[in-house]
């Protein structure tokens, strides 16, 4: 089978994107997986099929670098729709389907062919559990967020792993994001599940981070700049106590390259 695809990134965070409106294309983990792999295949952090859907835009369906479906990842949302404006899809706004529901996304520039600024209304937030050591909410996808000193100086691999599979967060473990204030410039490092290693940005892991902060520093609105390894994202919101709505995820969505692999 010849597999026409893209492959997109958001800040670091790369996906290959397929179009399969035709419902023609059915892949298995394996097969994803395959495709995800940085040595034999493509290489990606996962993998989204842009399909039809009756009453919005498409349907986003995302799968992660393990092959297996995931949770709503807001990279992906946004790069997914750098994908559809790309196929002609949508002009300059979309509304479309995914795991944790509907979302609308909109083209704040196009910067040159492929090359955008993107932004994603991501789920209301009701709920952020505060502990000692850490924060714990679900943006679309669980994070555990925890303010440190030197992140750049952690074992991301060792004590990333060890909280994502730890009995706290058993059976389907979290994603694991160290943040650090410094010089009033927000960092993050995000271990994502399903990927099994640190990824250069992740949107949803990237609001987690903004929302703790808000709840930490007592901010009720605003947006705040979260510095990634692979660069930077905005997430805008309004907070009513610990209940965050109007949650906007905002920054690059690029085009890498397009190709066709036999498969």
């Amino acid at each position: 089978m010849k597999l026409d695809f893209s492959k997109y990134h958001g800040a670091g965070n790369d996906f290959i994107l397929i179009d399969n409106r035709k419902n023609e294309i059915q892949l298995t983990n394996k097969q994803i997986n395959f495709l995800c792999n940085r040595h034999l295949g493509i290489g990606a952090d996962g993998l989204m099929i842009l399909n039809s859907h009756p009453t919005f835009d498409f349907k986003m369906q995302y799968f992660n670098s393990d092959g297996f479906e995931g949770s709503m990842c807001g990279n992906g949302g946004r790069c997914i729709t750098a994908f559809a404006a790309d196929l002609g899809i949508i002009q300059n706004e979309a509304h479309f389907i995914a795991v944790d529901g509907e979302h609308k996304s909109w083209i704040n520039t196009k910067l040159s062919v492929g090359n955008y600024d993107i932004s994603l209304k991501m789920i209301d937030v009701n709920w952020i559990e505060k502990d000692d050591l850490f924060y714990f909410v679900n943006t679309g996808s669980p994070h555990y967020v925890a303010l440190r000193t030197n992140i750049d100086k952690i074992d991301m691999e060792l004590e990333g792993k060890n909280i994502r599979y730890s009995d706290r967060f058993a059976p389907g473990g979290t994603n694991v994001n160290f943040i650090e204030l410094k010089d009033n410039i927000i960092y993050i490092r995000t271990y994502e599940r399903g990927v099994e290693a640190e990824t250069l940005a992740c949107g949803t892991g990237a609001t987690a981070a903004a929302l703790c902060l808000a709840v930490e520093q007592n901010l009720f609105n605003g947006e705040l700049h979260i510095n990634a390894l692979g660069g930077t994202l905005r997430v805008r919101f309004q907070r009513l106590t610990n209940s965050f709505s109007n949650i906007i995820l905002s920054g690059p969505a690029q085009l890498v390259f397009k190709g066709i692999l036999e498969l």
